[in-house]
């Protein structure tokens, strides 16, 4: 039975929603009137639930957290600041990512209990699809910070909280994440929580900058702030293009101050200001720009990724085939299949297909089929009804293809789905229907599956291990992944991975011709997954601002030949062979693309016996 003050909260929240348009003033804001009759109208939630959100299996939060590592690891700090000034006064903060789940949280001791039975707590989910209006779910569907206080929370069980949320987006604009400050407890009036608000929204910028510069920090960047001394510390829009001209990365008050000013996105900095004169100002103190109000700042590219060594345009030309393939594919209906051996980045690749297909703006929800016992993988893809089984939640759960509606599933490692569960993913595959455990009818969900796996599937449907059917229908459109060892961007891949893990250890480095070497020699087992960890590791030890060939694990530096003795048919002549030729044997050139000066590709090409026309060496 409902108590008082639940029962009032359903007849207020059914009344406002039936008789909306009657209404000369609603009592809720209109972000909040919609998202109430979203909730009650497309979701059917139950205004009186008493029940906290749901909270992912700490395998799944693994998943979540790992994928956001980056993310974490930048906004860490920015978070930590936030909880200092908040925690005084009761208030705890939540990180979620893109989909809303809680990925990072800070709480005092005192009151940690009772904001986790509030779920207030690490892996709740708050999309409004399940836990309708609250803060982080109105961030997530309005791109917008927002305050969600008491009443104005859809569920009986949060109308005591109040939360003000903040959305994080990434320099292409696309959502990160959700800065979150909640309380338990607070005043009736929604004004008491403005400072909060302005302080949601600072950290949200602070860790959006942050995310900026280390993206950037291949390109020229411009901060620029209205007041001269703020531009260095403080900046409000930040720009960041490559050495041709061609914007790369806006933070998003740049975006929307360009969006104001031009009406649409400028794609060339030139046409904002004069390129030459930015370049003959960089790293100056802070100058007026010409036609703005402002005051900005110009950074060179820092030397820890030059702009040759990994431009986005040199991505593997087989995985850009792929992608372009499988976009094409996805696009009409079909579900796609990524093989490749383990770490060869088929996830990222199924994010980028995503990215680029007609569905970018819906989800994308993974599901690593190896990595959760076989006894809940069904529960976690279906879902369940309220008493479905023993020890199922009283509320239920909503399956991960029913959160995936309208977006993207992606299934790792299919290959270790038990076949049961490969026969009732097939029928959703083909009727387009999920029926979560314990319920009585079906339901529509409108997805597309991307799914990968290491494993030959072809030999496991003739073993009986995997649904002949089921292969038939995912194997359509099926693209194999190249690995590490095989794919023409190795050079830019390393480069790439070294400023990002000399960024989070807060070095400066650059790889001896020798440590280079090595990295392109080794025939790397563990693909980008291991190159990774051992640039991560490389970075922790190195001493003196260059990462040299004993600062590589000894796995790695034991398998370099010596120069006199390299093979005809090495990597690393391979890829210095593939640069001359891509440049048409000009030296300048391709020693700029690989890098390197003039003098060490001279080396190299005697070291490596490379015949260059009207060269003799």
């Amino acid at each position: 039975m409902l108590a008082a003050n639940s029962r009032a909260h359903v007849d207020c929240v059914s009344r406002v929603v039936k008789n909306a348009d009657r209404l000369p003033q609603a009592p809720v804001p209109a972000l909040i009137l919609d998202s109430w009759r979203r909730s009650m109208d497309l979701y059917r939630l139950d205004p009186g639930s008493q029940q906290g959100p749901r909270i992912l299996s700490q395998n799944l939060l693994n998943e979540c957290r790992e994928r956001a590592e980056l993310f974490l690891r930048i906004a860490s700090d920015a978070v930590a600041r936030l909880h200092g000034r908040v925690s005084g006064a009761d208030y705890c903060v939540l990180l979620t990512d893109a989909q809303g789940r809680t990925i990072d949280y800070r709480v005092e001791a005192a009151i940690r209990n009772d904001c986790r039975k509030a779920g207030l707590y690490l892996g709740t989910c708050w999309s409004e699809g399940e836990e309708g209006t609250c803060g982080v779910a109105a961030v997530l569907t309005n791109k917008a910070p927002v305050t969600v206080h008491k009443r104005d929370h859809f569920r009986a069980a949060f109308i005591g909280l109040t939360c003000t949320a903040a959305p994080v987006f990434d320099p292409q604009g696309e959502l990160l994440g959700v800065v979150d400050v909640s309380a338990l407890q607070s005043p009736d009036d929604r004004r008491s929580q403005h400072l909060i608000r302005q302080l949601v929204e600072q950290t949200a910028r602070e860790i959006e900058n942050a995310f900026f510069m280390h993206s950037s920090q291949g390109h020229w960047v411009m901060r620029a702030h209205g007041t001269p001394g703020y531009v260095e510390s403080q900046p409000d829009y930040l720009l960041a293009w490559d050495g041709d001209g061609r914007l790369q990365a806006l933070n998003s008050l740049a975006r929307q101050h360009l969006l104001e000013r031009h009406g649409r996105l400028p794609e060339h900095i030139g046409e904002l200001f004069d390129l030459d004169q930015l370049r003959r100002a960089s790293d100056a103190s802070a100058q007026r720009l010409p036609g703005w109000q402002l005051y900005g700042r110009v950074s060179a590219p820092r030397c820890l990724r030059p702009r040759a060594q990994a431009p986005q345009h040199t991505q593997d030309p087989r995985i850009e085939q792929h992608l372009r393939l499988a976009t094409r594919v996805k696009d009409c209906n079909l579900a796609v299949l990524v093989q490749g051996e383990t770490g060869a980045g088929k996830e990222v690749f199924a994010r980028q297909l995503h990215g680029q297909s007609q569905r970018r703006t819906g989800p994308f929800v993974t599901l690593n089929c190896a990595a959760i016992p076989e006894s809940l993988i069904e529960s976690e893809l279906f879902g369940y009804v309220a008493g479905a089984f023993t020890g199922a939640s009283s509320k239920g759960m909503q399956g991960l293809l029913q959160q995936a509606d309208g977006g993207t599933l992606f299934l790792d490692e299919i290959g270790d789905m038990p076949l049961s569960l490969q026969t009732r993913l097939l029928r959703v595959l083909a009727e387009g229907e999920v029926a979560p455990l314990g319920a009585a009818r079906r339901e529509r969900v409108d997805i597309q599956v991307i799914c990968a796996t290491h494993r030959d599937l072809a030999a496991m449907v003739s073993e009986g291990r995997f649904r002949e059917d089921l292969y038939f229908r995912l194997a359509n459109a099926r693209f194999d992944l190249p690995p590490l060892r095989e794919r023409a961007d190795r050079l830019g891949l390393i480069h790439r991975m070294l400023a990002e893990e000399a960024q989070a250890c807060a070095v400066e480095v650059m790889l001896a011709d020798a440590a280079l070497e090595a990295l392109l020699t080794y025939r790397w087992p563990g693909n980008l997954r291991q190159l990774r960890q051992v640039l991560r590791y490389a970075c922790a030890v190195c001493d003196g601002g260059q990462l040299r060939l004993e600062d590589l694990p000894q796995e790695v530096r034991g398998e370099v030949e010596p120069a006199a003795q390299a093979s005809a048919s090495s990597p690393a002549r391979q890829v210095l062979l593939d640069a001359l030729i891509r440049h048409r044997w000009k030296p300048a050139e391709a020693a700029r693309a690989l890098g390197i000066s003039r003098a060490t590709l001279y080396r190299r090409v005697h070291e490596h016996r490379i015949e260059m026309p009207r060269m003799k060496v």
